[in-house]
C-alpha cells in the first residue's frame, strides 16, 4: 500500500494559524506515524518545528495573505487588498502549479486553514479538500466592504489613501465561492457563522501542550516568584512596537516574560528564544498572560486554564468573537490600547474577572481531526 500523503495549507497570516496546524498535524503523526505531512506555509521552519517533532516536508507558498500588517495590531488594508487581487488575477497559474505538485507527490487529501484556493486546488486535482477554522476570510473583507465612506477605522488601520471598500465585498464574495468548494469543514470554537463552508463540524479547541514541567522551568531559569505575580507578555509572530516596558518597574517584585526578541535588559523580565522554547511551556507557571485577541493563544490558555488579559482591537470581525469567548469560558480582563501603551497597568492591581459562564469548552479538537485524518486514510484500503 503507498504511503498516504496529507498536503496541510496554512494561510499566510501572522503565526496563529501554523500553530494551529502545527498542533493538529503533530497530532497526527503521534497517532499515526505512517502519514506523510507536507505543510504549505510561509510561515518559518523553526515555528512548524517546535510544535511537529516528527519528520514533514516544508514547501514555501502563499495562495492568500490573510491582513498584511506592521504588527500585532497595524493592519494595512491597502497592501492587503492590492495582493489578494493579484493573487485572484493569478489564480489559474497557482491553481495549475500546484495541482501538478499534488498529482506528483500522490497527495491523498488536504487539509487547510484557511486559504480559499485551496479548496478550488484540491477540487482540480480530484482530491477532497477539509477547512479548519473559526472564520473565513471572507468574514473579515466582507466586514470592510460595509464600510462605504471609503476611510479606514480604528486605532489599528494603515491606509495612507482612501480605499473604496466596497472592492472587498467583491472579494468576499470570490472568497466564498472558493470555501463553497470544500468537502468538509471543522468548525472550532469561538466561531463565526461561516455560511459559505460545506458540511460543517463542530470541535473543541486545538493547540500545543507544554513539554516540560514546572518544576524545570523554574530550575532553568531560577524562577522564585509566585505564580500569581509571573506575567507572560505574548502578542503573536508579529509582535507589538513600542511596548511600554518601563511600567515594569513599578512591579520590581514581579517575573515578567516574553519572546521580543528586541527586550530591553531588565532585572524582572526574562527574554526567551522562541527557537527553543514556545508560550505554551510557560503558560501553566504564569498568574496571567497578556496578548492581542488571537485564537491560538486564547485556545491555549483556556485549555490550561490561564488568565488572559487582552488588549481590544477594532476594526477585524474576529476579535469581538474571541473577546466573547475570553469572557464566557476564561478568568479575563479587558483593557483598551490606551491603558496598554498609555497607562501604568493598573489592571495588573486587580484581580481578572471570573468566567461568564459555569459550562466549559471541549479541549480535544486537535485529536478529533487527527482521527478524522487517520481514518479517512484507513478507509482507503
Amino acid at each position: 500500500m503507498p504511503q498516504p500523503v496529507l498536503y496541510l495549507a496554512v494561510t499566510s497570516h501572522g503565526f496563529g494559524h501554523a500553530v494551529r496546524a502545527s498542533s493538529i498535524a503533530a497530532k497526527i503523526k503521534q497517532l499515526c506515524p505512517d502519514i506523510l505531512l507536507i505543510l504549505v506555509t510561509t510561515a518559518p521552519r523553526w515555528l512548524l518545528d517546535s510544535y511537529i517533532r516528527e519528520d514533514f516536508i516544508h514547501r514555501i507558498r502563499a495562495f492568500d495573505v490573510g491582513v498584511i500588517q506592521s504588527d500585532s495590531l497595524t493592519m494595512d488594508k491597502t497592501a492587503t487588498l492590492e495582493k489578494m487581487q493579484q493573487i485572484r488575477a493569478e489564480q489559474r497559474s497557482i491553481i495549475a502549479s500546484e495541482v501538478n505538485f499534488l498529482r506528483t507527490n500522490r497527495v491523498g487529501l488536504m487539509l487547510a486553514d484557511i486559504p480559499p484556493l485551496a479548496a478550488p486546488i484540491a477540487k482540480a486535482a480530484g482530491i477532497p479538500c477539509w477547512m479548519v477554522g473559526n472564520f473565513g476570510w471572507d468574514f473579515i473583507y466582507r466586514d470592510w466592504g460595509r464600510d462605504a465612506t471609503g476611510h479606514t477605522r480604528g486605532r489599528g488601520d494603515l491606509a495612507p489613501q482612501p480605499l473604496n471598500f466596497r472592492v472587498f465585498t467583491e472579494l468576499a464574495d470570490w472568497i466564498g465561492e472558493c470555501y463553497g468548494q470544500c468537502d468538509l469543514t471543522f468548525r472550532l470554537p469561538m466561531h463565526e457563522p461561516m455560511a459559505a463552508f460545506n458540511n460543517i463540524t463542530d470541535v473543541g479547541l486545538t493547540g500545543g501542550t507544554p513539554y516540560y514541567s514546572e518544576t524545570q522551568l523554574q530550575k532553568e531559569f531560577n524562577l522564585k516568584v509566585p505564580r500569581e505575580k509571573t506575567i507572560l507578555l505574548s502578542f503573536g509572530g508579529l509582535g507589538l512596537q513600542k511596548i511600554p516596558y518601563h511600567n515594569l518597574q513599578r512591579f520590581s517584585d514581579w517575573q515578567f516574560i516574553t519572546f521580543d526578541r528586541l527586550a530591553p535588559d531588565l532585572p524582572n523580565l526574562l527574554k526567551m528564544n522562541g527557537d527553543t522554547y514556545r508560550p505554551v511551556d510557560f503558560m501553566p507557571i504564569c498568574g496571567r498572560i497578556i496578548s492581542k485577541p488571537g485564537y491560538s493563544t486564547f485556545a491555549e490558555a483556556i485549555c490550561l486554564g490561564v488568565p488572559i488579559v487582552s488588549l481590544t482591537r477594532e476594526g477585524f470581525a474576529e476579535s469581538p468573537l474571541l473577546m466573547e469567548g475570553i469572557q464566557h469560558y476564561a478568568r479575563h480582563q479587558i483593557v483598551t490600547p490606551e491603558e496598554f501603551f498609555d497607562g501604568e497597568w493598573e489592571f495588573l492591581d486587580r484581580e481578572p474577572n471570573p468566567p461568564r459562564l459555569v459550562t466549559t469548552l471541549a479541549t480535544d479538537g486537535s485529536e478529533t481531526i487527527a482521527r478524522a485524518v487517520i481514518n479517512y486514510f484507513q478507509n482507503l484500503v
